[in-house]
């Protein structure tokens, strides 16, 4: 498990490393990886944070767990593979982004190009079983993800937060609303879409925030 994180990142998160829950935590993957199909790719597993620099952020979205299915998680969250077929809440985004902002359809569901422009796109866990879903959950990733939300929120000002669903809002229950912009809707999950997702015009929304403060807005 050859697993790099960015420079900044890893300056900001020093005392996350040092601590006794990301000493298990390590244990914990290793062993997983070494026994059982697990995803991302190990060398991915930080790849939020690798394609988007701590003094680069602009935009958090915070997602739960990566996908378990082969081929499609790559470390950032609602992302999918280049040639992976859409799972349903990247097709619900995709609609509201249309309707939103009049952006067509992409032909790939790759959100790397997002993570270049500055959106941390950070799953609460991040690591899976294959075909497991939220087998990697309460082993220490929940307690390092928030460690990197409270860094941000604190040592930056004027981000954007984008809370879908009620595991993401309770993640983002402590941000400061004066400080940053603080976005909260239904997942974007069938299940949900039509409850609140579709038309909270996120997108729009946060370019606007941006653009207030003088940020490149992102293109969607």
């Amino acid at each position: 498990m050859n697993v790099q994180i960015e420079e900044s990142w890893k300056a900001h998160l020093q005392p996350e490393f040092e601590k006794d829950y990301f000493r298990t935590l390590t244990e914990f993957v290793r062993s997983e990886y070494s026994q059982y199909q697990i995803f991302p790719p190990g060398k991915l597993i930080f790849n939020a944070f690798n394609l988007c620099p701590f003094d680069k952020v602009k935009v958090v979205i915070i997602g739960q767990d990566p996908y378990h299915g082969p081929g499609q998680a790559h470390g950032l969250c609602f992302s999918v593979n280049d040639g992976v077929a859409f799972p349903p809440s990247l097709v619900n985004i995709f609609k509201e982004i249309k309707e939103d902002i009049g952006t067509a359809t992409p032909p790939t569901g790759n959100l790397t190009r997002w993570a270049e422009q500055g959106v941390l796109l950070l799953n609460a866990t991040l690591t899976v079983r294959a075909h497991q879903a939220g087998s990697h959950q309460r082993h220490g990733w929940e307690e390092f993800t928030d460690a990197a939300i409270r860094v941000l929120a604190e040592k930056r000002e004027n981000l954007v937060f984008i809370l879908w669903g009620s595991y993401a809002q309770k993640k983002g229950a402590f941000l400061d609303r004066n400080k940053h912009l603080v976005l909260s809707s239904a997942h974007p999950s069938p299940l949900s879409a039509y409850n609140g997702f579709f038309g909270n015009k996120h997108f729009s929304k946060t370019n606007e925030y941006l653009k207030i403060h003088g940020k490149t807005e992102i293109n969607w």
